[in-house]
């Protein structure tokens, strides 16, 4: 499986600001603007909860496993493999979704005389944030599931992800 690549996540963060912030410009010509709902830096905050959860899980069990304790538990591969695929959908998602409301917050910056337009605002910028603690997350879940280098088998030193 692939790393998640930062270029990509970012890549994907800015065509859908632009895309966003060019759709809010366009929609407030037409008509009033959808809201950002509050749930949004909510949703994505659980995400990034449960991503760091399940990180600091799997690193605790994987460093008992190595320290040879009695009571430790293994790491399934199959579940690892799925907390990584889980993380880097997550990340791919939330670069998406930040993107689109950094691009809508950004249009709302014009107009922050207007207390309604205000709150939309700090919402977009609570998801942007909730969305980089996602990304980040994701990124420290695949550090700890990634398999140590394997000089003997291929002789290559490539790392890969579990």
């Amino acid at each position: 499986m692939r790393e998640l690549r930062i270029r990509v996540l970012a890549g994907v963060f800015v065509v859908a600001g632009i895309l966003s912030w060019a759709g809010a410009r366009l929609w407030n010509s037409v008509g009033t603007l959808p809201s950002v709902p509050l749930a949004a830096p909510v949703v994505l905050a659980v995400i990034a909860v449960i991503l760091l959860a399940t990180a600091l899980s799997i690193r605790a069990r994987l460093k008992a496993q190595r320290e040879r304790r009695p009571e430790a538990k293994g790491v399934d591969p199959l579940m690892a493999a799925r907390a990584v695929v889980f993380g880097h959908a997550s990340a791919l998602v939330a670069a998406l979704v930040a993107g689109m409301y950094g691009g809508t917050g950004v249009f709302l910056l014009e107009s922050l005389d207007i207390p309604a337009r205000r709150d939309q605002a700090i919402y977009a910028g609570l998801s942007v944030l909730a969305g980089i603690g996602v990304i980040a997350a994701a990124i420290f879940l695949e550090r700890v599931c990634k398999l140590p280098e394997d000089d003997e088998n291929d002789g290559t030193g490539a790392a890969s992800t579990v």
